[in-house]
């Protein structure tokens, strides 16, 4: 019964020096770094995610744990409230000069958390205002060393080079840093402006690039082209002229087949029976062809004497033929003969 009614009556006067306790910072924004300092009444209840800090007359004694706890009237004393949770914090706009010398205007949000919270209580008067101090001279000093073009491609980096900086300081103050984002920034109006004719001028710069190297492929696929088919021509050119001279080949070798064969028949024919009878015949139709012919193609004839007796020609031509006739069967004989004579020489 004395721990509910001594409970009970904890409860009551935490309640009432939650309302009338003041803070541990005046300045406003200090406000989400402690809660409401709460009065030793014997027994307290620590909230989750809160490390209350106890003097024992005048002097650090111990750091209460979330749940139940028990002090000592008037030596013990509750002297500051810490939130273990994540603190966002917003960085006001700030100018800074880049590598170039640009003035820029930067703001930011800042990611940080308190991981001891006896530093955090002793180590430093006004955390908050620290760490956003430390956090605006990181950022002005971090922009000095880039130029106007890597503060904009170069983002993560820079947040990250802030972050390792801001915690090396905070470390001495138990807070650690865990992110740092720049919000926006904001550029000289004419700075603007360069910064869009540049711009428009690498796009320009692209596309007449672009259209160049269009041209300089067309160019060589119309060469490409061109050339492909002068070599196509030729090898059809060249398959044309192999055929066409087969084809002459075959063709003078079957006119000799023809003609060969003609004589061959001529021969025969001549041979039998009546073919002197059929060759004057052959004369005569010949002769009475080119005389039928002449002074067509030339103005230039020279003709025999006796162009009206085509018996006579016709005499003529027979007699030739028989001439030449009766030489053909000898030149063999005497070619015979002369073999003969110089194989019995030789035998002898």
């Amino acid at each position: 019964m004395m721990l509910r009614t001594l409970c009970r009556t904890g409860g009551a006067l935490l309640q009432q020096t939650q309302r009338a306790a003041p803070r541990l910072w005046v300045t406003p924004a200090q406000q989400r770094w402690a809660s409401s300092l709460p009065m030793n009444t014997v027994v307290l209840f620590v909230p989750q995610q809160e490390a209350w800090v106890v003097e024992r007359m005048g002097r650090f004694h111990r750091i209460l744990e979330p749940g139940l706890n028990f002090l000592i009237p008037i030596l013990d004393r509750v002297r500051y409230v810490q939130s273990l949770k994540e603190i966002v914090i917003d960085v006001p706009e700030q100018s800074a000069v880049s590598l170039d010398n640009v003035t820029l205007q930067i703001d930011g949000v800042l990611y940080l958390r308190i991981l001891d919270p006896f530093k955090a209580s002793y180590g430093v008067e006004e955390p908050e205002y620290a760490v956003t101090q430390l956090a605006q001279t990181t950022m002005r000093s971090e922009l000095g060393k880039l130029t106007l073009d890597k503060v904009f491609r170069e983002r993560e980096s820079l947040n990250s080079n802030i972050v390792h900086s801001i915690n090396q300081a905070s470390d001495e103050w138990g807070i650690r840093c865990l992110r740092y984002e720049i919000k926006d920034i904001h550029v000289p109006p004419r700075v603007k402006e360069s910064m869009q004719m540049q711009v428009e001028a690498e796009r320009k710069k692209r596309a007449t690039v672009l259209d160049s190297e269009g041209m300089r492929e067309a160019a060589i696929n119309v060469a490409e082209g061109q050339k492909r088919a002068q070599i196509l021509a030729s090898e059809g050119e060249k398959a044309e002229q192999i055929n066409k001279a087969a084809g002459e080949a075959q063709a003078v070798l079957a006119r000799a087949e023809a003609k060969a064969k003609a004589i061959c028949m001529l021969s025969d024919a001549l041979a039998q029976q009546n073919g002197d009878a059929a060759a004057s015949l052959s004369v005569a139709e010949q002769y009475v062809s080119a005389f039928s012919k002449l002074a067509k193609e030339s103005n230039t004839i020279l003709l025999p004497s006796n162009t009206g007796d085509v018996s006579g020609m016709i005499t003529q031509a027979m007699t030739i033929y028989s001439t030449m006739a009766k030489r053909g069967p000898k030149a063999p004989e005497e070619g015979q003969l002369k073999s003969e004579d110089h194989a019995n020489q030789s035998s002898q």
